[in-house]
């Protein structure tokens, strides 16, 4: 599966945002998943979930701000970024792995180019 993230751009503290993630293939077996990396850090989830599942797993630091979505017709899945802080700068990617969900980033072997967020205060 191939991934194409975009969306990324330049904010105000308190600004949002909307990541769109555009896969190629089948993704029913798939996970899917939102994952971040700011300069010098190490890249982890945002959210992760299975593609057909229900269930959603959202990282605490962004609970109740960012809204993951997903349109099966167009294998596309979204980040929806409210309310977003100094804290959310990073380069945020998409990733896709079959089979069960995992949170940590090595789990998962296919990627996204990665889109810039940057909140400015």
């Amino acid at each position: 599966v191939q991934l194409q993230a975009s969306g990324g751009g330049l904010v105000q503290t308190g600004g949002s945002l909307r990541l769109s993630c555009q896969a190629s293939g089948t993704l029913n077996s798939y996970s899917m998943g939102w994952f971040r990396q700011a300069p010098g850090k190490e890249r982890t989830f945002v959210v992760v979930f299975a593609w057909r599942g229900q269930n959603k797993h959202y990282a605490d630091a962004v609970k109740g701000r960012f809204t993951v979505s997903r349109d099966h017709a167009k294998d596309t899945m979204y980040l929806q970024m409210n309310n977003l802080t100094s804290e959310d700068t990073a380069v945020y990617y998409c990733a896709a792995r079959q089979g069960s969900t995992y949170t940590p980033a090595r789990h998962y072997p296919y990627w996204g180019q990665g889109t810039q967020v940057t909140v400015s205060s």
